[in-house]
């Protein structure tokens, strides 16, 4: 069954056509990981999807609700989505476990109790049970991902989306945020996830596509796409991410 169904997604920001029709079908417990050079259109299709930017023209179906009907309660239908941003948009002035709650008990209306439940047990599966009293500023980027992630779990999304969730992290601290994101992969969380990382699309991705010009050029296995890529445009790209200093 499909979770996400997008077709002919269209965006344009002015004169610049970032999307130019996309079609995209992901399936419950798929992981799809998006590649391609910056400002290929990546990070704008992650927030169309959850209409953090409004489409041109073409339609977004989320677990069979249409996001781009006019008349979608867009609030309702977001709390299927959850997302992971390169930065980590955590409450600067609130502790790890509040920036956890508040969404709960401000949207789903869950209580204290329940609320702070969950979080813990969100915590302690990103490997930072222990940290709650923390504010984000006592804690190294990677485990601020990895509060951000436990954040997006805690509001018990069907899909997940990551743009480009390690780009911000220094290099020792990657593996950690893959590490969880490997893990929710092996639970069957259905992931979109929008990386630079190919070794982990490599051996986690169940789906590559690669886009370039707001436009997917290929898609495939990931065996497939990255091994052996049939474009000469994701040759190329991949020839220069995985060799740089050839």
């Amino acid at each position: 069954m499909s979770v996400i169904e997008i077709s002919g997604l269209h965006k344009a920001f002015g004169p610049l056509q970032v999307l130019r029709g996309i079609d995209l079908s992901v399936e419950r417990g798929d992981v799809v990981c998006v590649i391609g050079p910056s400002g290929s259109g990546k990070s704008t299709l992650l927030r169309c999807v959850n209409l953090l930017e409004q489409p041109d023209s073409g339609t977004i179906l989320v677990g069979g609700t249409e996001l781009t009907d006019p008349d979608v309660d867009i609030d309702l239908a977001r709390r299927k989505l959850g997302m992971v941003f390169q930065g980590f948009n955590l409450f600067s002035h609130l502790s790890v476990l509040d920036n956890l709650t508040i969404a709960q008990r401000k949207v789903l209306r869950r209580s204290g109790s329940e609320a702070v439940e969950t979080a813990r047990r969100n915590l302690a599966k990103v490997g930072l049970a222990g940290k709650e009293s923390a504010v984000p500023s006592q804690l190294s980027g990677g485990q601020q991902q990895r509060a951000a992630i436990a954040r997006a779990l805690s509001m018990n999304p069907e899909v997940m989306l990551f743009d480009e969730p390690t780009s911000a992290l220094d290099p020792e601290l990657v593996g950690d945020v893959l590490g969880v994101m490997r893990q929710l992969a092996d639970e069957g969380m259905t992931m979109i996830v929008v990386t630079h990382e190919m070794q982990f699309a490599r051996e986690v991705a169940d789906r590559v596509l690669f886009m370039d010009g707001g436009v997917v050029v290929e898609q495939g296995p990931a065996e497939q796409v990255i091994g052996d890529p049939q474009e000469e445009r994701t040759r190329t790209f991949l020839a220069r991410v995985l060799n740089p200093l050839k």
